[in-house]
């Protein structure tokens, strides 16, 4: 069964790819492989939606204490067969809440584009009434895509603990089709690494010492903010210039 709720604490850190591969080899005491991918490594393209005025490219920026973000997500190699999930990811004070449901990527295009009601083809149809009445409310439309290669990681002993390294973070708004798979302009320096640590109670204090041994400290590093702003302004890099701007 597909997991279609989360609710969990999420810390982001910025790493140099050589400390990723440091943090790896120590935390492998504590954690195996995520399920998913081969050796827990798989690619993720997503596309996230916006309105007109940008109201959730403001509402994240501005980091207001609660605000949300519609997306559609497929997992590696995909085709309009695959399987893909609507996401809502929503945050208030710093806890993290996702609600998603899956469907056929081609209903998924036939609800985005056509507006026409797929409820029959989703596995959760009071998610899919939540997603709607999201994007209704803020008049949502597709605007960038975003991917990336991720390695991830399940706590041995702390079953809610979630460790997750993004690279080869890309976006592009020109081509919406998730099923291209992952291409476009990168928007972090490629030796970089997007560390998130998830968890729904206190991170353990071995991994809080990792942590500590290798001076990582928190950065509100937004994948969908720093798209928009690459795309709109054609800054690469952007995460590596600016730090997003969101301590």
């Amino acid at each position: 069964m597909v997991l279609e709720v989360f609710n969990r604490r999420e810390g982001k850190y910025l790493i140099p790819f050589e400390t990723y591969e440091s943090i790896v080899q120590e935390i492998m005491d504590w954690m195996r492989y995520d399920k998913f991918g081969t050796d827990g490594k798989y690619n993720i393209v997503s596309l996230y939606f916006d309105s007109a005025d940008e109201k959730i490219y403001t509402e994240t920026r501005n980091k207001l204490l609660f605000r949300q973000k519609l997306r559609l997500r497929v997992y590696d190699e995909a085709d309009l067969t695959s399987t893909s999930f609507l996401e809502i990811k929503q945050k208030y004070n710093n806890v993290v809440n996702k609600r998603r449901t899956a469907l056929p990527l081609f209903e998924a295009y036939d609800y985005i584009y056509r507006r026409n009601d797929v409820s029959h083809a989703v596995t959760n149809p009071q998610i899919y009434k939540e997603v709607d009445y999201f994007r209704n409310l803020y008049d949502l439309d597709p605007k960038v895509v975003v991917s990336y290669d991720r390695h991830a990681f399940h706590g041995i002993h702390e079953a809610d603990l979630r460790v997750t390294f993004d690279y080869n973070l890309r976006c592009r708004s020109d081509d919406l089709n998730i099923e291209n798979g992952p291409h476009g302009t990168h928007f972090i320096d490629r030796n970089l690494v997007v560390m998130e640590v998830k968890m729904s109670s206190s991170i353990p204090l071995w991994l809080t010492n990792i942590l500590s041994k290798y001076g990582l400290k928190k950065e509100g590093v937004s994948k969908f903010c720093t798209s928009i702003d690459v795309e709109s302004l054609g800054i690469e890099h952007a995460i590596q210039e600016s730090r997003v701007g969101q301590r």
